[in-house]
């Protein structure tokens, strides 16, 4: 989630926190109710369908839609790599060949003979679903994912912004109207969740960057 609005603010040092971790898509859950998981470890996956390409098999050779399959190399179904001969047409002189490449890999998906076009489809891309917590699960939610369930102490905030993640807390702050500066984030910060205090500035960010801290946790910031 980009940016997340919390109405209210809770904050306990014990509390039971569980959490809905569904795919977007159906796909496969891998772990069972009353299995142990690590907040990085993935619970359930998918197969994103790949991005589709037209080719303009037509335009290419200067036929007709209803000759494109004559001049085709390819079936529907086939895997291609990029740059592979999708059509090409068969003239008295080989210097007029022309021939129509595959601009990415993948599978072709369709041809019509309306149009005159082509379809290709990029291979899937494999979706992955983390527990985010160190949990248990609770509950298997049959080709979704799953509900996982925790102990622990909960902090509420107002505003985030950024992917979800994970890590051990750092202090960078000794009061909570520190500023949080640049010159507060030390190597021994490098993959942590980082508190602050009241304020975080550019240059904190820019030097968060850089030694690759997990998350930032502070009072606020001046969006400009």
């Amino acid at each position: 989630m980009a940016h997340a609005y919390t109405p209210g603010l809770k904050v306990t040092a014990d509390a039971v926190v569980r959490r809905r971790r569904v795919l977007p898509i159906k796909g496969e859950v891998l772990v069972h109710v009353g299995d142990p998981v690590q907040a990085d470890q993935v619970v359930a996956r998918a197969l994103l369908p790949g991005k589709v390409h037209t080719v303009n098999v037509v335009n290419a050779l200067s036929i007709t839609p209803s000759e494109v399959r004559r001049f085709l190399k390819v079936e529907v179904g086939d895997t291609v790599a990029a740059g592979a001969v999708l059509a090409e047409n068969k003239p008295l002189l080989a210097f007029l060949k022309t021939s129509v490449k595959s601009p990415v890999a993948g599978r072709v998906e369709s041809v019509s003979e309306v149009t005159g076009q082509l379809l290709l489809r990029e291979p899937p891309k494999p979706l992955e679903l983390k527990a985010y917590l160190d949990a248990r699960v609770v509950e298997v939610l049959p080709g979704e994912g799953a509900v996982v369930e925790a102990s622990g102490a909960f902090v509420q905030g107002i505003f985030g912004v950024g992917p979800e993640t994970h890590g051990e807390i750092a202090m960078a702050a000794s009061s909570p109207e520190d500023e949080l500066t640049a010159g507060r984030l030390l190597e021994a910060h490098r993959g942590k969740v980082v508190v602050g205090g009241s304020l975080v500035k550019a240059e904190a960010f820019a030097r968060a960057r850089e030694l690759g801290v997990r998350a930032l946790v502070v009072g606020g910031m001046r969006d400009a």
